[in-house]
């Protein structure tokens, strides 16, 4: 596997991170050239910056971590994230609303795609696999396939568990392959991540991009 690092976004989303975490996030980011840089939308304006010219997405998170906002804010964190150079929005989905059974997810996944897509954006919804069955991930998958994602994703780092090769192989099997998926949560080992993709990832969003990077150019010399 030839393109590796461009299965990677590199992330930092801790409430800790402070600048320096940032530039060296940017600065790993150029020097392997990762597929993207997953931060707060209060760094999305430096990244942006910095990045300059650079084939590396700026990724951004909305609602996170729980989803709990109601549908105007997190529409307004969207525009906002956009008007500041955000290329990918990470949208975490209404679980309190999917739990409850109502039909709000799709919804609100719609009009923040309809927002996205007029921009030329890209929308990943994160699901929280951790909190749900396997149905119940088939289901969350068809809301946003449905609702016009482009992308599936795990978790947000937040929840008892995250990616699991299971949850991506099941994934893959009930989206479209036009719909991507993206790991998330706990990815530390170049075998694991190895292992997501093989199940059908399409990006691996990790804080251990770069010892991820090293890891491979070991096993592929």
């Amino acid at each position: 596997m030839n393109n590796f690092n461009r299965f990677l976004e590199s992330t930092i989303l801790r409430p800790t991170m402070t600048d320096q975490d940032v530039e060296v996030l940017i600065r790993e980011a150029i020097e392997e050239q990762f597929v993207g840089v997953c931060v707060p939308p209060f760094w999305v304006k430096k990244v942006k910056r910095d990045l300059k010219e650079e084939d590396i997405q700026v990724v951004t998170v909305i609602g996170f971590p729980f989803g709990f906002e109601d549908t105007a804010t997190k529409v307004a964190e969207t525009r906002e994230a956009i008007k500041n150079g955000a290329n990918e929005l990470d949208l975490v989905w209404s679980q309190t609303a999917f739990h409850s059974g109502m039909n709000w997810p799709k919804i609100e996944i719609a009009q923040i795609a309809k927002i996205c897509h007029e921009e030329e954006r890209i929308l990943k919804v994160i699901i929280e696999t951790a909190y749900l069955s396997p149905e119940q991930i088939r289901e969350a998958c068809l809301i946003c396939q449905d609702a016009g994602a482009d992308y599936v994703k795990t978790s947000t780092g937040y929840a008892p568990s995250g990616a699991k090769v299971e949850d991506i192989a099941l994934m893959r099997e009930v989206l479209p392959s036009a719909i991507g998926i993206k790991a998330s949560g706990g990815i530390k080992t170049y075998d694991f991540a190895l292992q997501l993709i093989q199940a059908g990832a399409d990006r691996i969003g990790t804080s251990s991009a770069k010892a991820l990077m090293e890891a491979w150019r070991k096993a592929n010399p």
